[in-house]
């Protein structure tokens, strides 16, 4: 009951008007860089992120949110239209979307996936409320080495499913780690890697590191591709049939639980569910040779649990301070900002602020339902714009909020310096995701390790003495060893055979 009535005070919050101006001017930018390849939806958020300093910080997150799920969906209209992902979660969408629109049946194909990214967020929504007030009272009892193990245990867990190398992971993660010590010692006040430079005293701020990997690195990568050619189709109707419908069903019913039970956990990445979604219907299927060739239950399940996914990924976020990847450790980055810790207080100290962000993320979902069909001509036409006028553009956003934080060129240096860091990843295949996680996460994680030591009087068995903090480690061993262990066991099955 407690429940229901915090939820019912968090809509009428995100039902102001302002807010829900918010919520609309998030959905439809979340879904203009979901439709503009290699954007996406980290890149959107960095680029806005500054946006957030002159914005009340309830209508600034629940802006940035709606990006996050909006790009979700866009990225599905060129997946389907062009064979082109606007999203990487969305590019197994490409195989049977692809087909139905060769086959003039592209708008029952994007009409599916609106129908399931509805009901995957709106669902998954659902168990984000169920579940939040329950992690949050049992997040409550964690004391420093709990939350130090924690925070541990989550870092592991990017780094080993962030990329296909844990020896990259781990060089990214390290990275972040380094960045983040630059500034003031947290304890004793001393300077630490600012080599007396007055703008590093106060650390390397996390906007224009992120605008650099994410928005700068993106438009340097796509330099080398500046014509894009667009695949002219004849959509169709935008109703689908019952037979659809029916298909459609079990799809968008299984891509539900799957997308909510691996938002759960972090550093699984939005890509890795759909293409498990899609494996698991296509085993699951009576007709399994017609995927691959325009199944409506490929697209159906993928976009469901895509959204599925968003939605419940922000239940380590709010509940644990535990950003699962890029686009969360964004909007972790923008509450901070705005004075608010995610965790398990922010229930307690900020429930109006939490709830009403829960609450537009139903009327997010549903706006995106209203919105995206008819507005899939104008996202069309945007796709033929020259890229080099639209690298123009997010190139100035970029400047632009880098600078207006401070006023300092400094910050717009280290945009660019990061920006080069962040195609140089790219080139070297390091994912930048570990680095931006343990840049945002690594000043907690200290303030954790040293309050335990403190605690223990420089103890470290402090941390196998409590039995929850010790379980984390030991779990953030073994996912280590397992991924370490890995590629021997590959080798060894290879000689084998």
């Amino acid at each position: 009951m407690e429940t229901l009535q915090h939820l019912l005070n968090g809509f009428a919050i995100a039902a102001q008007p302002v807010n829900l101006l918010f919520a609309f001017a998030g959905c439809v930018l979340g879904t203009l860089v979901g439709v503009l390849p290699g954007l996406g939806a980290s890149a959107g958020i960095a680029i806005l992120l500054p946006v957030t300093f002159v914005l009340p910080a309830t209508g600034a997150v629940i802006m940035l949110a709606a990006i996050y799920y909006g790009a979700a969906y866009g990225g599905t209209i060129t997946s389907v239209l062009m064979r082109v992902p606007g999203e990487a979660s969305s590019a197994v969408t490409c195989i049977d979307g692809y087909e139905m629109a060769k086959r003039g049946r592209g708008g029952a194909a994007l009409a599916v996936a609106a129908l399931g990214s509805f009901a995957g967020g709106t669902l998954a929504t659902a168990g984000l409320v169920a579940m939040s007030l329950p992690l949050a009272e049992l997040a409550v009892r964690f004391g420093p080495p709990e939350y130090f193990a924690l925070m541990v245990l989550g870092l592991t867990l990017v780094t080993v499913l962030a990329g296909a190398s844990l020896v990259r992971g781990l060089v990214a993660a390290m990275i972040g780690l380094l960045v983040g010590m630059v500034g003031t010692d947290p304890v004793m006040g001393a300077p630490r890697f600012a080599y007396g430079q007055l703008e590093l005293l106060d650390g390397l701020g996390v906007v224009p590191v992120v605008m650099g990997l994410f928005g700068v690195s993106e438009v340097l990568a796509n330099a080398a591709h500046p014509e894009r050619a667009v695949f002219q189709t004849h959509m169709g109707t935008l109703m689908p049939t019952r037979a659809d419908l029916r298909e459609s069903a079990g799809p968008i019913a299984r891509g539900t639980l799957l997308g909510f039970a691996l938002g759960l956990v972090p550093g699984m990445g939005a890509t890795v569910p759909t293409f498990l979604s899609y494996a698991l219907e296509k085993k699951l299927s009576r007709h399994p040779e017609r995927f691959g060739s325009g199944a409506i239950a490929g697209v159906a399940g993928p976009e469901t649990t895509n959204n599925a996914y968003a939605s419940a990924a922000m239940i380590p976020l709010f509940t644990l301070g535990l950003p699962g990847s890029a686009g969360m450790a964004l909007l972790m980055g923008a509450l901070m900002m705005n004075g608010l810790t995610p965790g398990p207080f922010l229930f307690s100290e900020h429930a109006d602020f939490v709830w009403a962000v829960i609450a537009s993320l139903y009327l997010g979902n549903v706006i995106l339902l209203i919105l995206n069909l008819p507005l899939i001509p104008l996202w069309l036409h945007i796709l033929r714009i020259p890229y080099a006028l639209l690298a123009a553009v997010i190139l100035g956003f970029c400047v632009l909020g880098a600078y207006s934080l401070k006023g300092t060129v400094f910050d717009v240096g280290v945009m660019l310096v990061f920006g080069f860091a962040g195609y140089a990843f790219r080139k070297l295949d390091i994912p930048a995701v570990p680095l931006v996680l343990t840049l945002i996460l690594g000043p907690l994680m200290e303030k954790g390790l040293r309050k335990s030591l403190e605690m223990s009087a420089g103890d470290p068995s402090i941390f196998l003495s409590r039995p929850l903090a010790a379980a984390l480690l030991v779990a953030a061993a073994a996912f280590l060893a397992a991924a370490t262990l890995k590629p021997f066991s590959r080798v060894k099955r290879a000689a084998a055979e």
